[in-house]
């Protein structure tokens, strides 16, 4: 018997989300350009000319998505696609790895599967592209963006007008901590100890950004990843829905972020980052829970056997495999963290409210 995921959807506010999907009001974007950096919760292609397993340029992947497979890790959009929708952007943001210069002034996707807010992370799948990477290559589009702009004060004033989001710290547990044979980390930090350490680098590289002249910026919190089907079949859950000791260890890194953001936006009077809290997104709500398996067959690695068939109700799943959700749930991590439901959402405010700022 499948278990149940009570921590994260109903059935009742999955199907009253789906008309997401085509709720999108067009018009002029809210704002300028729209740049995301993070894991494969927001890859869209960055990962398919790297050596690496964390790869999804492959069926049944995109299977629901218009033009494809694009290295997308879910059947249709990601959580980074559906908010540049409800910012206003027609098209959705390129993958630095194929952007053209055309396409960089309305924003750039450096998303890459596997990455982490630490180097090392990941690297038991292959090469990934660290956040220390992201930044660098936003730094080599600023240059390419200040030459066509040919306006250095008007490319920085440019550049503080756009929303940034940063969803980061997943694979720092999923590929690293939670992988005491590939990595040291869990021997010389207890989790408490590990939080503080990620949270203070996370810190650093957010000032990085800041510096690089992002304002409008959304840190996305760590999801229950201890939820996930393939943690699940991993670790044992002692008879509960989720592994309650990885989500707990991740609770102690989330409940570091606000205060990191606040940090931030109090020693800088121009800085407008806010938190996104992906927990309370998910939290439990009334109404008969989805079961937490896989769409699609898996890997012993979690992903999707490629060109298998996944499940036909893939608006009824959560999980399209053993780590990646569906479009359905990303439409609503998107809509809710655009449109906070509850001041637990999001803090100091939602992005819908940053876009405006």
């Amino acid at each position: 018997m499948a278990r149940e995921l009570s921590p994260l959807f109903s059935v009742l506010m999955v199907l009253g989300f789906i008309l997401v999907r085509i709720l999108v009001v067009a018009g002029q974007p809210q704002v300028p350009c729209y740049f995301i950096y993070g894991d494969s919760l927001v890859d869209n292609g960055n990962n398919n000319g790297l050596r690496t397993t964390a790869k999804a340029n492959y069926p049944p992947y995109g299977i629901d998505f218009p033009q494809g497979v694009t290295g997308r890790f879910t059947n249709n959009r990601t959580m980074a696609d559906t908010i540049g929708q409800l910012l206003g952007f027609r098209n959705f943001i390129p993958p630095y790895a194929t952007v053209t210069d055309q396409q960089i002034s309305t924003g750039v996707n450096y998303g890459s599967g596997g990455a982490g807010i630490r180097d090392e992370t990941g690297r038991n799948l292959g090469d990934r592209i660290s956040l220390n990477r992201q930044l660098l290559n936003h730094v080599a589009i600023i240059s390419r963006l200040t030459l066509m702009q040919r306006n250095t004060t008007f490319t920085n004033a440019y550049l503080k007008k756009c929303i940034y989001i940063v969803n980061m710290g997943s694979n720092d547990y999923i590929n690293n901590y939670l992988m005491p044979d590939n990595y040291p980390t869990s021997r010389i930090y207890n989790t408490d100890r590990f939080a503080e350490v990620l949270a203070r680098q996370y810190s650093q590289q957010l000032k990085t950004l800041y510096k690089l002249g992002a304002r409008k910026v959304a840190v996305f919190g760590v999801g229950l990843i201890g939820c996930t089907p393939a943690e699940i079949a991993m670790f044992d859950t002692e008879g509960k829905p989720c592994v309650d000791s990885i989500n707990n260890a991740v609770k102690l890194f989330n409940d570091r972020l606000k205060p990191v953001v606040d940090e931030i936006n109090n020693d800088n009077s121009d800085a407008r980052f806010t938190f996104i809290n992906i927990t309370s997104i998910s939290a439990p709500q009334e109404g008969v829970s989805l079961p937490n398996v896989p769409c699609c067959p898996v890997r012993e690695d979690g992903q999707c056997v490629p060109n298998s068939i996944p499940c036909p109700d893939r608006d009824l799943s959560v999980f399209f495999d053993g780590f990646h959700t569906t479009d359905i749930a990303n439409s609503l991590f998107a809509t809710r963290s655009y449109n906070a439901l509850s001041p637990m959402d999001a803090s100091p405010y939602d992005i819908s409210r940053l876009a405006q700022l």
